[in-house]
């Protein structure tokens, strides 16, 4: 497995895998399709990414986890986020992005790591207590655009 940085030759497969995630449901609080420009502009460069890094083997893309910017949260703070091919969960791959992401965090001076995840996300709520993320909000109320109430967990790393 490699893990290296996103660029943009690789929003199309990061918009593939991120998209089949959003349609099978459950992980993620994104409901509607990316497409690459997208991707690119949330996830690679612009003005909200702060690092992007993706991990990926013979087979190809196996997943990416990135750090942006969030005007909601405080002065210092990043908001990650983690996308792992549902074929590939505990393959190592979010632990190896991970030891990449935190460095290249705080090089880019940021103090905290903010992850909010939906509470009825089990194995997103898992990943980020294994890397040390201790809960600090929640919002039980957090519906989706369905109406279906979620709740939601925002959970802080300190770097």
């Amino acid at each position: 497995m490699i893990v290296r940085p996103a660029t943009l030759a690789d929003a199309p497969a990061m918009t593939d895998l991120l998209n089949r995630i959003i349609a099978i449901g459950g992980t993620t609080a994104h409901e509607t399709p990316f497409t690459p420009e997208a991707v690119a502009s949330h996830y690679i460069a612009g003005d909200e990414p702060i690092c992007c890094h993706l991990a990926e083997d013979e087979a190809g893309l196996i997943g990416f986890q990135c750090v942006g910017h969030n005007p909601a949260l405080p002065e210092g703070w990043g908001d990650i986020g983690s996308f792992v091919s549902p074929d590939r969960q505990r393959s190592g791959a979010g632990g190896a992005l991970f030891a990449a992401t935190v460095p290249a965090a705080r090089a880019a001076g940021l103090i905290v790591l903010n992850a909010t995840i939906r509470a009825d996300n089990t194995p997103g709520l898992g990943y980020y207590a294994r890397r040390g993320f201790v809960d600090y909000a929640t919002d039980p109320d957090y519906a989706l655009k369905s109406g279906k109430v979620v709740g939601r967990v925002s959970r802080r790393f300190d770097l």
